[in-house]
């Protein structure tokens, strides 16, 4: 578990030699059994639109907090995208405090007004949420509860920008 947590909360933005040149979000959207697809030791660089944002539950990986929470990014190759079709990428409370300290907001409020419905370019670390893992399509398919295409995410997102 703690080894999760701190997958869950680097801080440190990846460098070049981190990324994973195979990772887009076309490549994470591609069906089938992703679970050995990636490497939680890599990061990607994606694009896409972004469909919701969303403020995350209470999680071991910020102490239970009710206030120091994730914020969730839906993102899709298109804006009408159903749950199945997105990949969810997290801001952390302590990249949030990080980002704060460059004069960037991405609290939940802003991000969701400055991002929703805009293509926009991400960075970050990979991570596959196995705790998800029973509610995405590519590891259950037809699942009737599933809301997500994949148990893999970038979280934490370390760098955004909206392309258009």
């Amino acid at each position: 578990m703690w080894a999760l947590a701190r997958l869950r909360n680097r801080t440190a933005p990846p460098q070049g030699a981190d990324f994973d040149g195979r990772v887009t979000l076309g490549a994470l959207l591609q069906p089938g059994d992703d679970r050995g697809r990636w490497s939680a030791w890599r990061a990607a660089a994606v694009e896409g639109y972004v469909i919701a944002v969303k403020e995350g539950g209470i999680e071991s990986a910020n102490c239970y907090s009710l206030t120091w929470r994730d914020t969730h990014l839906e993102v899709a190759l298109r804006p009408d995208a159903p749950p199945r079709e997105r990949v969810i990428l997290e801001v952390t409370p302590r990249v949030r405090e990080w980002a704060k300290s460059q004069g960037w907001d991405w609290s939940a409020p802003t991000l969701s007004r400055e991002l929703v419905g805009r293509w926009c370019y991400f960075e970050g670390w990979l991570f596959f949420d196995s705790g998800h893992a029973d509610e995405a399509e590519h590891t259950v398919p037809g699942r009737a509860r599933n809301w997500r295409a994949t148990a893999w995410e970038i979280h934490p997102v370390t760098y955004l920008k909206v392309m258009r």
